[in-house]
């Protein structure tokens, strides 16, 4: 079963415009929704969590529209973002008595159990929290309830590097069930590199691409040579081409290898470099 899908979602602004963005995220699994400030990410989470109106399209979680059941859609929804979304003048016990009474599954000692885990403190406000604190508080009113999706919105920016793979940690046990999957949406494609199993790749609110890691990492690579080496025919098929004074590099559908230089060196890419290759394309 599919946790989430997506078909045709358009969302229409002044400047830009989300265009028929598609996607199925089995459950289970965890998506990297990926692309540069401004490529559409956070306007599709807010469509997805019904913080902002589409203008086209179908989004259904674990096969029900928001408009079937808008309480219950919104219950199977867990949200964390890079800044904290609490009341700055709120303690931890003060968000426990408010998710006791928005959330039919919350379950009081879970939330309790997981703060005192993490070392969160009860009586200081959140303003005073540090950001490592409010991604964990965030993540314990999430984990103490029922959730089947769980989504990310840069959620991981300028964490230190223990706390950023704590994060991470999490959303690999959040989907060991085989019944939640996670949407995390980020430009920092390291992260994305160490845990998803799908890639979205968003730019200038349309797809470029969506599939398996693996399979991505199959259909590229990544070929550098000497400029003696670059013929016409093989600069017009590598994406994001660079070159130096003394060779050249960039990405190259695996398909389309047959056409360099047995000189050329071909490795396995990472999907930053993917990634980067297309938006340099785009952009020129």
């Amino acid at each position: 079963m599919n946790t989430l899908e997506v078909c045709g979602l358009q969302k229409n602004y002044k400047d830009f415009c989300l265009k028929d963005i598609s996607l199925e995220l089995p459950a289970g699994y965890i998506c990297g929704y990926v692309g540069q400030n401004g490529a559409g990410k956070t306007t599709t989470l807010d469509l997805i969590t019904h913080q902002k109106k589409s203008d086209g399209g179908v989004i259904k979680i674990n096969g029900m529209e928001y408009k079937e059941n808008p309480k219950k859609y919104k219950e199977m929804i867990g949200y964390v973002r890079d800044m904290c979304y609490f009341p700055n003048d709120f303690t931890l016990l003060d968000i426990q008595r408010i998710l006791k009474d928005f959330y039919e599954t919350f379950e009081e000692d879970k939330f309790m159990n997981l703060c005192k885990k993490w070392n969160l403190p009860e009586k200081k406000k959140i303003k005073d929290y540090s950001k490592g604190m409010s991604i964990r508080l965030m993540f314990a009113g999430i984990l103490a309830r029922d959730t089947k999706l769980l989504i990310l919105d840069e959620a991981t920016n300028g964490l230190d590097p223990v706390v950023k793979q704590e994060v991470l940690e999490i959303l690999q046990d959040y989907i060991q069930d085989g019944e939640r999957s996670v949407l995390f949406s980020t430009h920092i494609l390291s992260d994305i590199e160490q845990i998803a199993d799908y890639i979205f790749f968003i730019h200038k609110g349309k797809k470029i691409f969506y599939d398996t890691k693996e399979e991505i990492a199959e259909k590229y690579l990544l070929v550098k040579g000497g400029l003696e080496e670059l013929t016409d025919a093989a600069s017009g098929k590598i994406k994001g081409l660079k070159k130096t004074s003394v060779g050249f590099e960039g990405i190259i559908e695996s398909d389309e290898s047959t056409c360099l230089s047995v000189k050329c060196v071909l490795e396995k890419p990472t999907i930053d470099k993917i990634v980067v290759a297309f938006i340099k394309d785009m952009e020129e």
